[in-house]
């Protein structure tokens, strides 16, 4: 029975705080001249359009062209990013997965990495470990024609779309 009184009232004090922004914005919007109306709510996970209209391509793969205009050889890392927001690829030598948030103004936040636990040679483990830093650390995006340009701290990750 508490259970049901408290969810009662929670509903009650939900109903009750919409309805003060409702007419807190009415009065803001008629103070300011402006016709009061609905509002849009934006979801959180939908990525905005940057300052220049572009949206971060959701559902897309990419392979990795070159890190610091060094291109990368052999097998190349791969970046994948779904509408739930999930990143994942290979990194070099292993595989990862992450979450990645496309921001506004053309930010990238890309949350710490969940990775496999394969041991390579040298080389390509310090592919890796350039690869996942730059991409870590990552700050802004762009798309130039088909190449996906993420830029960090640590340089600037060239990608080409994938098929």
């Amino acid at each position: 029975m508490n259970a049901l009184r408290l969810a009662a009232l929670l509903a009650a004090l939900a109903t009750v705080s919409a309805a003060q922004v409702s007419v807190a914005d009415a009065q803001t919007a008629a103070t300011l001249g402006r016709p009061a109306g609905p509002t849009r709510q934006v979801d959180p996970k939908v990525p905005q359009p940057g300052a220049q209209g572009k949206t971060f391509p959701l559902n897309s793969s990419w392979i990795a062209v070159s890190l610091n205009n060094k291109p990368f050889s052999g097998e190349r890392p791969t970046f994948k990013l779904d509408d739930q927001l999930r990143a994942t690829g290979f990194s070099g030598c292993n595989t990862y997965s992450t979450t990645a948030y496309p921001l506004r103004e053309q930010g990238l936040a890309v949350a710490p990495f969940a990775l496999s636990k394969r041991s390579c040679d040298k080389g390509a483990m310090a592919i890796e470990n350039a690869f996942l830093m730059a991409l870590r650390s990552s700050g802004k995006w762009d798309i130039q024609g088909p190449t996906l340009i993420i830029r960090s701290q640590t340089g600037e990750l060239r990608f080409e779309r994938a098929l």
